[in-house]
């Protein structure tokens, strides 16, 4: 199975490859040159993206996600939680949980909250149950980890690779280097799903910010 990151501005999206190819978050709005651009080089057709899995809601995750859907033709996921926000506008606000958290919270988000996207619909909308790739010829499942918003989901594949979106931030201006998110709704359901994710073989995380790392980072950090 071939895994390629694909930067879009901030954010880091991930091309699973299967029966076509499964897409890990959608980038900053107005990127879809980019990901044009991006995907000439790996020489992948935009139709070969099935499907595009949003991590949770905000702009920078899924703010190209009409215009890559309105290529490719894929089909969106997302969580009931977040669903709202990617249909209707809004913003699911996060708050600063460690130190860099809390001092850049009052200076940032004010900002980001009002950066616009184009409304996107999403087809397959999950609640608490795990969703299964096997119709796109992946050996995993996406699941329901809130924590970062309440929506926020992940892919996990059985052979250990995490997409965690903002589970995890690994660059600049978050972190500089790999850990737990500094800006969260609620930091004590992201450890428990981490544990949640060990617990079912994550070995390699792939953070929505920076590039992957071994899970042991989190392991250490949980003292687990």
């Amino acid at each position: 199975m071939k895994i390629f990151h694909i930067r879009l501005g901030l954010n880091s999206c991930y091309l699973i490859e299967g029966n076509g190819y499964v897409m890990v978050d959608a980038g900053l709005p107005d990127k879809v040159k980019k990901f044009k651009k991006e995907l000439s080089k790996l020489g992948i057709q935009p139709e070969e993206i099935k499907l595009i899995v949003l991590t949770h809601s905000h702009f920078d995750h899924a703010g190209s996600a009409y215009d890559i859907q309105k290529l490719t033709g894929a089909k969106i996921v997302c969580h009931e939680s977040d669903k709202p926000y990617l249909e209707e506008g809004g913003f699911a606000m996060p708050k600063g949980v460690n130190r860099w958290g809390k001092i850049s919270h009052p200076f940032l988000f004010p900002i980001l909250k009002r950066i616009p996207f184009p409304k996107v619909k999403a087809e397959i909308i999950l609640g608490d149950k795990e969703y299964p790739l096997d119709a796109y010829g992946i050996d995993g499942s996406i699941i329901h980890t809130p924590g970062h918003t309440e929506g926020s989901i992940s892919v996990l594949l059985q052979s250990g690779e995490a997409f965690v979106g903002c589970m995890a931030h690994n660059n600049l201006p978050f972190r500089l280097s790999p850990g737990l998110p500094v800006y969260a709704q609620n930091i004590d359901k992201i450890k428990e799903n981490w544990k949640l994710l060990m617990d079912k073989g994550a070995k390699m995380v792939y953070p929505g910010h920076g590039n992957p790392f071994p899970i042991e980072v989190i392991r250490k950090t949980l003292n687990l």
